[in-house]
């Protein structure tokens, strides 16, 4: 969930399912975690409660992946008859 705030018209959003609007000449809008506006310079992030996203593989799975990135591909000749 994000707070954001039109430096034009002091008006404070936050996000949540519905599209909001200030509704003065900047047009900010917020949708979910989208911010839109004519002018971004006029529009301050006020607070973000976005998470960061952790590595779901351990050191050993990635060093796996990487050692199988590197595998080349065989091609299988058959005979057809």
């Amino acid at each position: 969930m994000i707070t954001v705030r039109c430096k034009e018209c002091n008006k404070e959003l936050r996000s949540n399912n519905k599209t909001q609007s200030c509704g003065c000449p900047n047009m900010m809008t917020v949708m979910g975690d989208k911010v839109s506006a004519l002018d971004l310079n006029k529009v301050v992030m006020v607070n973000s409660n976005k998470k960061a996203k952790k590595n779901v593989l351990s050191n050993q799975d990635l060093a796996f992946q990487e050692a199988r990135r590197s595998r080349k591909v065989r091609r299988l000749d058959f005979e057809i008859k």
